[in-house]
């Protein structure tokens, strides 16, 4: 079988996974601080840049995995646009978040925004299973 928003959504993910992992191990090691986070704002943030990605990842592919394997036929057409334009904006969502926390000293507009589209996805995930349900 083949799943291409699965597949493109969970790669995507995964390479923002690691940016974000990679920049944690920098400042743990710029920093001398090998567990915790040593009190250190700029830790911190990274930290829970990384942790809020994992936190919502995995429940935001669940859902985009159980509604591509509801898509019954391949005329299915708006259903998987909605489906893609939605994991997208997931996508989005989590690098705008990812980014504000970890690369800026403080862009709560970017944070917001990126918590905001997150959620929508997530919602839209939501809605989009139930309707493939009832089709």
């Amino acid at each position: 079988m083949f799943f291409p928003i699965s597949t493109l959504t969970v790669c995507a993910l995964s390479a923002l996974l690691l940016v974000l992992s990679f920049r944690v191990i920098g400042t743990r090691q710029s920093r001398g601080v090998s567990l915790g986070d040593g009190e250190d704002e700029m830790l911190q943030r990274r930290i829970r840049a990384q942790g809020n990605l994992v936190e919502y990842a995995p429940f935001a592919m669940v859902l985009v995995l159980c509604a591509e394997l509801q898509i019954v036929t391949p005329g299915s057409m708006i259903f998987t646009l909605l489906l893609s334009v939605t994991a997208a904006a997931f996508v989005l969502g989590r690098v705008l978040h990812g980014y504000a926390l970890s690369f800026t000293k403080q862009n709560a507009r970017l944070r917001i925004l990126g918590m905001q589209l997150t959620i929508f996805a997530m919602i839209g995930l939501v809605f989009l299973n139930l309707a493939a349900l009832v089709m």
